[in-house]
C-alpha cells in the first residue's frame, strides 16, 4: 500500500502543470489546423493559407486563385472545425463516462447513444432513399441516439445509489438490438446506399459544410458548459456512488445530467460525423496521465487533444491514397487498439 501511495506521489509530481498543458494542447492544434488545411489531394501552401483566411476573416483581396480560395474555405475550414467540435465531444463523453461508471473501459457507446445514432442514420439513408438530402440523415441520428440513451435510463430505472451497472446491461443488450438492425438494413441497401453506409459507419468528415457547423454548435456549447459544471460532482462520483451519496451528493440527479449531457455531445458528433471510435475510450486515459485525475482540467484537456486527434485523423484521411477518401475510422482505431489492449493488460497486472 505504501508503495502504491508513493508510487502516485511521484507521479503527480511528474505531471505537466494545467496551464502549460491547456496552452501547449492549444497551440498543438491550431498548429495541426492550419497543416490540416494545407494537406490534402491539392497542396496549397501555408502561405497561401495564411492569405486566403486573412482576406476571408479581414476582408480585401487575398490575391488567390478562386480554386485554392473554394478549396481552403469552401471545404476544408468547416470540415476541419467540424472535426475539432466532434473529437472534442468524443473526448469529454468518455472522460465523463468512465467516472460515471468507474469504469476505465466505458467510453460513449455505453449509454446507447453511438449505436441508437448509427441504426438512425442507417435508416434514414436506405428508408428515404433519394429524399435522404443534406439534413434527414443527421436529424435522424440525432433523434434516435437520444431515444435509445432515454430508452435505456428508463429501462435500467437507476435509483439513488444503485443501477449504473444495470444501466450497463441493459445498454449492452440493447446496443446489440441496434447493431442487428444496422445490418438488416445493410442487407437491403442498394450499390449507391451501401458506398454511402460504409463511409458513415466509419466516420467521414467529407460531407461537412458551414450550416451544418452552425447547427451543431449551439448543441455542442450548450453541452460543453454543461458538463464543465459538472466538474466537481465527476470528482465525488469518482469515489463510487454509496461513497459520494455519504457526502451529500444527489446521486440519480447528477447522473441524469451526465448522461444527458454526454448523450447530446455525442449524437450531436455521430449525426454529422459517423461513428470514429476509440476518441473517447483512449483520450481521456492519456490526459489522466498528463493533467491528472481532476475533472476542471482533465475535461478540457481532453477536448483538446480529442480535437487534435479526429483533425489529424481527418489530415491523414485525405492524404493517405489521394484522390479517394479513407474513412477516419479507419485511423482512430489503428490508435485505440493497440491501446484498448494495453488496458486490458494492466489492469490484469492490477487485479493480480
Amino acid at each position: 500500500m505504501l508503495k502504491g501511495r508513493g508510487t502516485t506521489a511521484r507521479e503527480d509530481i511528474r505531471r505537466i502543470p494545467h496551464g502549460l498543458a491547456l496552452g501547449g494542447g492549444v497551440l498543438l492544434l491550431l498548429a495541426v489546423m492550419v497543416v490540416s488545411v494545407s494537406v490534402g489531394p491539392v497542396h496549397i501552401a501555408l502561405g497561401d493559407v495564411w492569405h486566403i483566411l486573412t482576406s476571408r476573416l479581414l476582408g480585401g483581396e487575398g490575391g488567390m486563385s478562386q480554386r485554392d480560395a473554394s478549396v481552403v474555405w469552401q471545404l476544408r475550414v468547416p470540415r476541419i472545425l467540424l472535426g475539432a467540435v466532434v473529437g472534442a465531444a468524443l473526448a469529454i463523453s468518455g472522460a465523463a463516462l468512465q467516472s460515471l461508471f468507474n469504469n476505465p473501459l466505458a467510453d460513449p457507446g455505453i449509454v446507447g447513444v453511438t449505436s441508437g445514432a448509427s441504426a438512425g442514420a442507417v435508416g434514414a439513408i436506405v428508408l428515404a432513399g433519394g429524399l435522404a438530402g443534406q439534413w434527414v440523415v443527421p436529424l435522424g441520428a440525432f433523434a434516435a441516439g437520444l431515444g435509445v440513451t432515454a430508452l435505456i435510463y428508463v429501462l435500467a430505472r437507476p435509483g439513488r445509489t444503485t443501477g449504473t451497472s444495470r444501466m450497463l446491461l441493459v445498454g449492452i443488450a440493447i446496443g446489440s438490438a441496434c447493431q442487428a438492425l444496422v445490418g438488416f438494413f445493410t442487407y437491403i441497401a442498394d450499390d449507391t446506399q451501401l458506398q454511402t453506409l460504409v463511409f458513415w459507419q466509419m466516420g467521414s468528415l467529407g460531407r461537412a459544410t458551414w450550416p451544418q457547423l452552425v447547427a451543431v454548435l449551439p448543441v455542442f456549447v450548450l453541452a460543453l458548459i454543461l458538463v464543465v459544471r459538472l466538474s466537481r460532482t465527476l470528482d465525488v462520483l469518482t469515489l463510487g456512488e454509496r461513497q459520494a451519496q455519504h457526502l451529500g451528493l444527489n446521486v440519480k440527479l447528477s447522473r441524469f445530467a451526465v448522461i444527458l449531457t454526454t448523450a447530446l455531445l455525442t449524437a450531436a458528433a455521430v449525426a454529422f460525423a459517423g461513428s470514429i471510435g476509440f476518441v473517447g475510450l483512449v483520450v481521456p486515459h492519456i490526459m489522466r496521465f498528463v493533467v491528472g485525475p481532476r475533472h476542471r482540467a482533465l475535461l478540457p484537456a481532453s477536448a483538446i487533444m480529442g480535437a487534435v486527434l479526429v483533425v489529424a485523423a481527418d489530415a491523414a484521411a485525405r492524404t493517405v491514397n489521394p484522390p479517394t477518401e479513407i474513412p477516419i475510422g479507419l485511423f482512430t482505431a489503428a490508435v485505440g487498439a493497440p491501446f484498448f489492449l494495453f488496458l486490458i493488460l494492466r489492469e490484469k497486472r492490477r487485479v493480480s
